[in-house]
């Protein structure tokens, strides 16, 4: 007798549904793409107990007629998907016909819907018992999802609690609402309104709505595009960060999805921005031929392969970091609650000159004015390109700080000093960390000139270590240290490069050997930005050093010219200001 049986159908279903529903997000999930692909514009998802005892989604699309309704419960029935050279051009959500079965195989489920001529009334029960009656012709689709689980208790029982489950729903829908600003999204939990938006198409308003207006004016839009993508969306400065990376939104043609190597570009492109365990809050839309990609590679369809995956992160990194190179970025310490930070001005003026610059109009910060799609201080995309490209030029040769007047140093570690716009307080080792870092990182691009060691400096190591410093010997010769096998396990140092100072040289070399064994997979770019960071720290000045006043002038005015003066290469902030509003705020001499 044959061992081998062909399943029934519900319980394929099911097996179907372990990696298509396994939470109440998933179903939210499908329920909402379905309504996205029907061409609604208005979306209402209603939860009950985070959607474990019911999950109600509502929208205005197309509907369907009563055989395609009934059809609908059907395992791999879509009507988006006809033939195989489809599967190579997909621009819907949804495609496999996995999503209604594996749901009702798992739920009590109910579905009325109606396409303005015809209106249908399905239940379910378990994926099985279909009913089916007339219902009213309101156009448009609501099923309601009850008793997830209900029938596969080992599955309900391994659901998160409640709170984690609404958290994940509440960040899929807020993530869909920022791919679709043209659609109305609401979601309800136990009768609680938790996202509301307008669905007029203004993606800086709906950021507005998920993240509130002290982050969305810190927001800045960013356009890039090259032979195969287009990008579009908004970048947070590097004050506003969030400790993980849900706050990095990126979406294909629509499609919200999970991609570890985007993820990592846009980190890298704010490196010595931000802090290495801090995320910043992005929003990113990229536009591409749907042949270019493959969504068929994972049930929840939110990892993606593309096929020129290089090109694409290149064209983030480079769109990303020069905008942040046009920003000033110093925070300020505000004295109002209610109103956000304000920016100082950045001039355009030579070191040497002493011309007044002229003053960027200031972002009003009571209102919120959603008819702008750039900050005051980004250059409107209607003046002439040529004017544009004259203003990149001089931003990229001017320094980005007004220049500062030392008044003396408290606690031996910060400045203070003075422009016509305030107080600044500056990290004395911070700063020095940045210039540094800049003067070594410049160092390393050029070809070093090598100084020899009066007493070579020996290293021992363990025999793995060997074996990766031995394999990476030619880097540390490209970057001037003369560097080679000394018996057992052992390597000799006899020059190094003439930017590390000598009375640091060792130090700097053992550390330049650790970071080269710290890395398992040997990173090129990320070797050079380390070891660069790690000898500005050993070369910079400390806290509670002393400085004198002529150091201090030297120190703020080489800060200015940095390329970023406004953060360390570790993302601390090298200096922050008191505008002279807010200190007049401090002193009652403005009320206002």
């Amino acid at each position: 007798m044959s061992k081998i049986k062909v399943m029934d159908e519900i319980l394929a279903n099911k097996i179907a549904a372990g990696e298509v529903v396994e939470k109440t997000m998933n179903v939210v999930k499908e329920l909402v793409e379905n309504a996205i692909d029907a061409e609604s514009d208005e979306i209402k998802i209603e939860l009950i107990d985070s959607g474990v005892k019911e999950v109600k989604v509502t929208d205005n699309g197309i509907g369907m007629d009563r055989d395609d309704a009934t059809l609908a419960f059907s395992r791999h029935a879509t009507s988006k998907l006809k033939n195989l050279d489809d599967l190579f051009n997909i621009e819907s959500l949804g495609f496999r016909g996995e999503a209604l079965p594996s749901i009702a195989s798992v739920s009590n489920i109910e579905l009325k819907t109606s396409n303005g001529k015809v209106g249908t009334y399905i239940t379910l029960s378990g994926g099985k018992n279909m009913h089916i009656e007339d219902s009213d012709l309101q156009q448009g689709t609501t099923i309601t999802v009850k008793d997830l689980f209900y029938n596969t208790p080992v599955r309900l029982k391994y659901l998160k609690n409640l709170y984690v489950e609404l958290a994940n729903i509440t960040e899929y829908v807020n993530k869909m609402a920022l791919s679709y600003p043209n659609i109305k999204f609401t979601l309800i939990n136990n009768d609680k309104v938790l996202l509301d938006t307008d669905g007029k198409g203004d993606l800086r308003k709906v950021i507005y709505q998920i993240y509130g207006a002290d982050i969305t004016k810190k927001m800045i839009e960013v356009t890039g595009e090259n032979d195969d993508y287009y990008i579009h969306g908004y970048i947070s400065y590097p004050e506003m960060t969030k400790s993980n990376r849900s706050a990095i939104t990126t979406l294909v043609n629509g499609r919200v999805i999970k991609n570890n190597e985007l993820n990592k570009i846009i980190t890298d492109a704010y490196h010595t921005y931000i802090p290495k365990d801090k995320f910043p809050i992005i929003v990113l839309n990229i536009d591409v031929d749907p042949i270019l990609i493959d969504i068929n590679i994972h049930p929840t369809k939110m990892d993606i392969k593309f096929s020129k995956i290089d090109t694409l992160k290149d064209l983030v990194f480079d769109t990303v970091s020069k905008e942040l190179k046009t920003l000033t970025l110093i925070p300020t310490i505000s004295t109002r609650t209610e109103e956000a930070l304000r920016e100082t001005t950045i001039p355009l003026y030579n070191a040497f000159k002493k011309e007044e610059p002229t003053p960027k109009p200031t972002y009003e910060e009571t209102v919120l004015d959603f008819s702008e799609s750039k900050d005051s201080f980004v250059v409107a995309e209607n003046q002439e390109e040529v004017v544009k490209e004259s203003k990149e030029e001089e931003i990229e040769s001017s320094p980005r700080i007004k220049k500062m007047i030392p008044r003396g140093i408290v606690y031996s570690t910060y400045i203070i000093a003075e422009n016509e716009d305030g107080m600044y307080i500056i990290d004395q080792h911070a700063a020095a960390e940045r210039i540094n870092y800049e003067k070594v990182l410049n160092s390393l691009k050029e070809k070093a000139i090598p100084i020899d060691l009066l007493i070579p400096i020996k290293i021992e190591l363990t025999s793995t270590e060997f074996l990766i410093v031995k394999n990476h010997l030619d880097i540390l010769k490209d970057y001037g240290f003369e560097a080679e096998e000394f018996g057992m396990n052992t390597i000799i140092i006899r020059s190094h490069p003439n930017w590390i100072p000598d009375d640091v040289a060792e130090e700097c070399i053992r550390k330049v050997v650790d970071i080269i064994i710290s890395k398992e997979n040997f990173d090129f770019d990320q070797f050079v930005w380390r070891m660069a960071a790690t000898m500005a720290c050993r070369m910079s000045v400390k806290a509670n050093d002393y400085l004198s006043y002529d150091d201090q002038v030297w120190l703020l005015e080489t800060l200015r010219q940095c390329e970023n003066p406004f953060t360390c290469p570790h993302g601390r902030p090298t200096i922050i200001t008191y505008t002279k509003y807010d200190l007049e705020k401090l002193f009652k001499r403005s009320l206002d």
